[in-house]
């Protein structure tokens, strides 16, 4: 019984990453929808659920920036069996994972309505909700764990024309005083900003494996330019470095590590594949080609899957204790998300929004 156009003009929605319950609920009393948002490194579900129960109409459920091998386990029917193992009614659950996201952003999907487009999927309980079979217009798209559909290559489009580094790219000379850290917090895309003393060798700043402050750096893809070079606490690398060029936004090739030559190792993999991610450490080195726009591959999303895994696995196998490296790392660059973060240009504090010196300024 509802006015359709004016229920979705009514609604906005917020894909914030750090909202608390009682920030959520004066989002909802502003007539806000709130997205309940679980990506392989931003987490909020835990969080906000509870909120479903008595405002499920003004929520929707949010799975974004997903590892391929977590898209194995699960995607939004993770987060609806989730839900229900928390006791919610499992109709308010299905109404935020199915009927919140058609009605707010008017999406030309059905809702099994009269006249609508037969758009379903069929599962085994209400308890697992294992999808087994995914309808459109009425045709089966996917069954037993595949797509039906037929697969074709797309073209390749990149847009990657920087060379080779050397290892010199990767030193930053010591100028004096204490320098600014950035502080990655794990299951988060925001950051804090810290205030540390350096370890100087030879008159130059470099990686303080002791104290878990690491070296950490961004190569301009799309021109020749000087690297530029940060310091980043909570990756916790005890040996080797990794690299990646899905960065968000400009996808520019970002890496951590431990010395200049094998930062400047898992650079050069990524920028042979003309984009990719990968790891290296002494004689072991590892990548994940991503040829298209150097973030995406043409491999069947299984290939995908396994072959990230293993990355991410040698990523976590040099110290790294976080859940998500690679996606974490990715996020290192995304000024637009507080408090700081390194970008191609320098250190840029979100917070003032302005680029910072990496030296403090006393």
């Amino acid at each position: 019984g509802r006015d359709l156009k004016s229920y979705v003009a009514a609604g906005m929605s917020t894909d914030h990453e750090c909202f608390t319950v009682d920030e959520a609920l004066e989002k909802i009393s502003l007539g806000m929808r709130v997205q309940i948002r679980e990506g392989s490194a931003a987490r909020n579900f835990d969080e906000l659920i509870p909120l479903v129960e008595e405002h499920y109409e003004m929520c929707m459920f949010c799975s974004d920036e997903k590892h391929p091998d977590d898209l194995l386990r699960g995607h939004i029917n993770e987060l609806v069996r989730r839900a229900a193992g928390y006791g919610i009614d499992v109709m308010k659950v299905l109404w935020v994972a199915c009927v919140s996201p058609v009605l707010h952003y008017g999406l030309d999907v059905g809702l099994l309505q009269e006249g609508d487009y037969a758009d379903f999927l069929e599962i085994d309980n209400l308890d697992d909700f294992s999808v087994l079979k995914t309808y459109i217009n009425g045709e089966v798209v996917a069954g037993g764990g595949r797509s039906l559909l037929t697969r074709r290559l797309p073209e390749i489009v990149n847009n990657f024309r920087v060379g080779g580094r050397k290892a010199e790219d990767f030193v930053f000379p010591y100028l004096g005083g204490d320098i600014n850290v950035i502080e990655a917090l794990d299951g988060q895309i925001v950051t804090n900003k810290l205030v540390e003393a350096p370890r100087v060798v030879d008159g130059c700043v470099v990686s303080d494996v002791r104290r878990d402050i690491l070296k950490m750096a961004v190569v301009n893809r799309y021109r020749e330019a000087k690297v530029a070079v940060g310091f980043v606490r909570n990756f916790g690398l005890g040996e080797g470095a990794f690299a990646s060029s899905v960065a968000h936004d400009s996808h520019n090739v970002i890496v951590v590590g431990v010395d200049d030559a094998d930062m400047c190792r898992a650079v050069n993999l990524v920028i042979g594949e003309k984009g990719g991610i990968s790891a290296v450490s002494g004689g072991r080195e590892m990548v994940l080609p991503l040829p298209v726009a150097g973030i995406m591959s043409c491999e069947d999303y299984s290939v995908v899957a396994e072959r990230y895994a293993r990355v991410s696995d040698m990523a976590k196998s040099l110290g790294s204790t976080l859940h998500a490296p690679f996606m974490t790392l990715s996020f290192m660059a995304l000024l637009v998300i507080p408090e700081v973060k390194l970008s191609d240009r320098g250190l840029f504090d979100g917070q003032r929004f302005e680029f910072i010196d990496v030296f403090v300024e006393v």
